[in-house]
């Protein structure tokens, strides 16, 4: 019975938030995509670095 009354419980407190973050989501991931492409463009723009920094050592290396 106490495990019935638990899950009631669990039941009526937890399914609003679990619809609130499926309907937030979406919002969510939209506020952050500015940011994730930020971190892109500046982790190409340090591997480019990078690649033009090692370019000399990979020529001679050829050689």
């Amino acid at each position: 019975m106490l495990k019935l009354l638990l899950f009631c419980l669990l039941l009526v407190t937890c399914w609003p938030i679990a619809i609130a973050a499926v309907l937030l989501y979406p919002l969510i991931w939209l506020l952050l995509l500015p940011f994730r492409l930020v971190g892109i463009v500046v982790g190409s723009a340090f591997d480019l670095i990078a690649a033009l920094f090692f370019l000399p050592a990979r020529i001679l290396r050829a050689v």
